[in-house]
């Protein structure tokens, strides 16, 4: 691929009342995550506003690094986040429902142990098939996000190449955008987000090389909150299995 944007910045969402919801959850050992909203309507919380102002002052001090455009994924807690930076710099984000948050049908709002209790067959079947390749009753697997992200990495390439473009998604999005870039196999990718959890509001980079492709500089980055009040967040890392499929 030739043509390609100058600088593609990933920016997982700010904390959500999800995420709230999903530590309450496993701290208590429930079967589902209180909440009253849908997964699309779920907002940021108090804190991940917070977080979202803390990015968009530190976009202001570098006029020079100013995306020339912002995609947000439709749901709620991105948009957010997504509009809080926009607004700072004078952009509209442009909303891009490619970018949503990986469907997980009948496992929406149920913990690991709640999908065992459930869903044992399918636990079972999830076990037997594999993270990446399993895709839920009304649901995703990675493998329908990496499609997903293959389409707007070829948008991008043709539409808005030599800019700099923000985009603001979700954790599995951008690890299914890192699986693409960087030609990641599957144990290599469920590793990281297993491992390296992506920390709310965190930046992943990457930048054009001679060659025309994009090549990462840095990966969830959260350097912005350091001098803000505004305290980094992300979820623990995953050591039981399904520890994290009722995220938001």
């Amino acid at each position: 691929m030739v043509d390609q944007v100058s600088e593609l910045v990933l920016v997982r969402h700010g904390e959500s009342v999800g995420n709230l919801a999903d530590t309450e959850a496993h701290r208590r050992e429930s079967r589902r995550l209180r909440l009253d909203t849908r997964d699309p309507d779920t907002p940021l919380s108090p804190r991940g506003r917070e977080q979202a102002a803390a990015l968009a002052r530190h976009v202001l001090k570098g006029p020079g690094a100013h995306p020339d455009v912002v995609f947000s994924s439709p749901y709620v807690r991105a948009a957010m986040t997504a509009r809080t930076v926009g607004e700072a710099i004078g952009l509209d984000p442009v909303t891009d429902e490619r970018l949503r948050e990986r469907d997980l049908g009948v496992f929406d709002g149920l913990t690991g142990l709640g999908i065992r209790e459930s869903h044992p067959e399918e636990a079972e079947r999830r076990e037997r098939l594999g993270k990446f390749y399993y895709r839920p009753p009304g649901g995703e697997s990675w493998t329908d996000v990496a499609l997903r992200v293959r389409h707007v990495l070829a948008d991008l390439a043709q539409r808005h190449a030599g800019r700099r473009v923000w985009v603001f998604t979700h954790q599995a999005v951008i690890m299914s955008f890192r699986l693409a870039l960087e030609g990641l196999d599957e144990q290599t990718v469920l590793a990281l987000d297993r491992d390296e959890p992506l920390p709310n509001c965190s930046l992943t980079r990457y930048r054009r090389q001679g060659d025309g492709g994009l090549a990462l500089l840095s990966f969830a980055d959260v350097g912005h909150l350091d001098d803000s009040e505004a305290e980094a967040t992300r979820e623990e890392p995953d050591s039981e299995p399904g520890r994290r499929e009722g995220a938001r």
